[in-house]
C-alpha cells in the first residue's frame, strides 16, 4: 500500500463531496481505477457520507420555483437568436523588446487549491460532527424518529429494591395449665392472640394405652363441647382450629381433656368426664 499525503485523503474526501470540478473528478477517476487502496479510501468516506443520507429525505421542487429560476436567467420567453460579433484579430505591431519574465504561480494555485480542500473537508467535519450530536440526542429523547438502521437498541437494566424489613410487632399470648384440681399439670396449652393457632405441650400426662386424649372447648356461648382435636403422641401437638372463633370465646372458655377411644370421637361428643381442665391466662402483653 502506498503512502497517501494529506492532499490524496483530502481529494478523496472531496470527491465523495462531490464538490470537484470535471478535471478533478477525472484525476481521482483514474487514481481510483490504478490503485485500489485509494479506492477504498474513496469507499470509506462515501460510507460515512451515506449514514446522513439516510437523515434527508428528497424534497421535489414546487412547480413555480422553476418559473422563478428561468426568470432570473431570463429563459421565461423563447430566447432570440444568437448572433457572434466580428472578432477578427487585430494586427498586433511588432516590438523588440526582451520578453517578460512569466512568474511561476503554479506554488501558489497548488496552495489555493490545497486551501479550499482542507475548508471543504473542514466544513464536511463540522457537518458530520453536528449531524452526529443531533443523533445522540434524537436517539436519547426520541428515538422513534431515527431510521432503523440507526436506531439504538432499548436497554433493559434491572434494577434491585430491597423492601426494608420491618419486624413483625408481637401479639398477646395466652397460656392455660390443664391439670386435675390439686394436681400436677398435665398438659399445658398456649393461644397466639393474633394467628389464634395454639400449642399443646405434654407435660406429665401419663399414656392410656388403646386410648386417646382429646381436647375441647367449653364455653357458655356453644351448646355443647366442640372438639379441638386428638393430642398427639409427641411432646407437642400444634393446631389453627380456633380461627373459626371470636377472641372473647377463645379467652373465657374452659378447656378440657377427656380419654376417649383410639383415634378420638366418632362422633363430635365428649365421651368420659374431663380429666384435666384449665382457663387461658394472658402471659404476654400485645406490643
Amino acid at each position: 500500500m502506498m503512502p497517501y499525503n494529506e492532499d490524496h485523503i483530502a481529494l478523496a474526501a472531496e470527491y465523495a463531496l462531490g464538490t470537484l470540478d470535471a478535471d478533478e473528478r477525472a484525476q481521482v477517476e483514474t487514481m481510483m481505477s490504478a490503485d485500489k487502496d485509494f479506492a477504498a479510501i474513496v469507499d470509506a468516506w462515501e460510507d460515512k457520507l451515506g449514514v446522513l443520507n439516510q437523515m434527508v429525505g428528497s424534497v421535489e421542487p414546487r412547480a413555480e420555483v422553476w418559473d422563478k429560476i428561468k426568470a432570473a436567467v431570463g429563459h421565461s420567453e423563447p430566447q432570440a437568436p444568437l448572433v457572434l460579433p466580428d472578432t477578427s484579430p487585430p494586427v498586433a505591431p511588432e516590438v523588440n523588446e526582451p520578453p517578460a519574465e512569466v512568474a511561476d504561480t503554479s506554488n501558489v494555485i497548488r496552495l489555493s487549491a490545497q486551501a479550499r480542500r482542507w475548508r471543504n473537508v473542514a466544513s464536511f467535519t463540522t457537518a458530520i460532527a453536528a449531524a452526529l450530536v443531533a443523533m445522540i440526542a434524537v436517539g436519547a429523547y426520541q428515538p422513534d424518529l431515527l431510521p432503523e438502521g440507526v436506531r439504538p437498541k432499548p436497554r433493559v437494566q434491572v434494577v434491585e429494591v430491597k423492601t426494608p424489613i420491618v419486624p413483625a410487632t408481637p401479639s398477646a399470648q395466652y397460656v392455660a395449665v390443664l391439670q386435675k384440681e390439686g394436681g400436677s399439670p398435665a398438659f399445658i396449652l398456649t393461644v397466639d392472640g393474633a394467628t389464634k393457632n395454639f400449642t399443646v405441650r405434654k407435660v406429665g400426662a401419663a399414656p392410656e394405652p388403646g386410648k386417646s386424649y382429646e381436647l375441647w372447648l367449653i364455653s357458655d356461648k356453644l351448646q355443647r363441647p366442640r372438639s379441638l382435636g386428638v393430642i398427639g403422641g409427641s411432646d407437642f401437638t400444634a393446631r389453627p382450629v380456633l380461627s373459626s372463633y371470636d377472641a372473647d370465646t377463645i379467652n373465657t372458655a374452659t378447656y378440657a381433656v377427656t380419654v376417649e377411644q383410639a383415634g378420638g370421637s366418632p362422633d363430635g361428643n365428649p365421651h368420659s368426664a374431663p380429666v384435666f381442665i384449665g382457663k387461658l391466662i394472658e402471659s404476654v402483653p400485645p406490643r
